[in-house]
Order: structure tokens, then sequence, then C-alpha cells
């Protein structure tokens, strides 16, 4: 069944079944593996991407209940100044260790800094709550949300 989508601003058609994973439609039929696979249960946030700009797993999301609606990815977030700046502040503070939940991690901060654009400590971290980091990389990512926001401002 062709399923419609928006996909980083280019309309794309994906021979997907309708309850197959958002997730597995980006990486197997789109190309796109950026977004990672983590627990798949929506607990890790390894998979976040941005479904009419709200941050979703895309681990148990059906792809047929977004159809029609816009989904952004790791690698089109930088297509704004948002997720430049959220991408530029976690090179500048070299915040990836071993990198895998970085693109999670990313998608989560760019939605943060599109509704609150000067967040505390304790909205970064009421954001972020539902990406794990096995790195514990969890203070540099707080130091490049503040940075990013800082250079939005």
């Amino acid at each position: 069944m062709a399923i419609q989508l928006e996909i980083n601003g280019k309309q794309t058609a994906l021979d997907a079944p309708g309850e197959m994973p958002l997730l597995w439609a980006l990486r197997d039929l789109a190309n796109l593996t950026g977004t990672k696979y983590g627990c798949g249960m929506a607990l890790c946030g390894a998979c976040t991407v941005h479904v009419g700009g709200e941050p979703v797993r895309a681990c148990v999301t059906p792809v047929s209940s977004i159809e029609g609606k816009p989904v952004t990815t790791i690698e089109g977030v930088g297509s704004d100044a948002v997720g430049r700046a959220v991408q530029a502040a976690w090179q500048e503070l070299d915040v990836a260790q071993c990198g895998y939940c970085q693109s999670g991690q990313i998608m989560s901060a760019a939605a943060l800094l599109r509704t609150n654009p000067r967040p505390t400590d304790e909205d970064i971290d009421g954001a972020m709550s539902g990406n794990a980091c096995r790195c514990a990389t969890y203070v540099r990512i707080r130091a490049a949300i503040h940075r990013a926001a800082q250079a939005l401002a």
C-alpha cells in the first residue's frame, strides 16, 4: 500500500503496510538511516523525529497514522535556523561520545527550542527526559542546548 508522506520537505510515496513503524519506513524504504533503533518501546528516544513539528517516537508510530503530515528527520533538521544552531552547538561542544543516541537528542533539543527559545535547566531536563544516553553526556547536552539558545537570541 502506498503511503504518501512529506519527508524533509519532499513528497514521498512509500510502499509500506499501514502498521509498519515509521522508523522502519524511514530506514528501510526511504533510506534515511540517521534515525536510530534503540529500544522499540518509545523509552529511549533514539528514534525521535518530528511529525507536524512535534517530536514523536518513530519506533511505535504506525506509518499510516501520519499520512499526509510533514516528517522531519535528523537528515532534514538543519534546514532551518533552530536545527542549524543545535547541530552547530553539538559540534562546538563535542557532545557526542559514541553518538548512537545523538540524532534523537538533537531532534528533541530542536523541538524544545522551537517552543521555548530560552529554556532553563529544568525546562531542558524535562524536555530531554525521554532521551537516554548510555555514555551519560547529559551535562554536555544541556550546555549545547543553552549554547544553541544563545546563538538564536
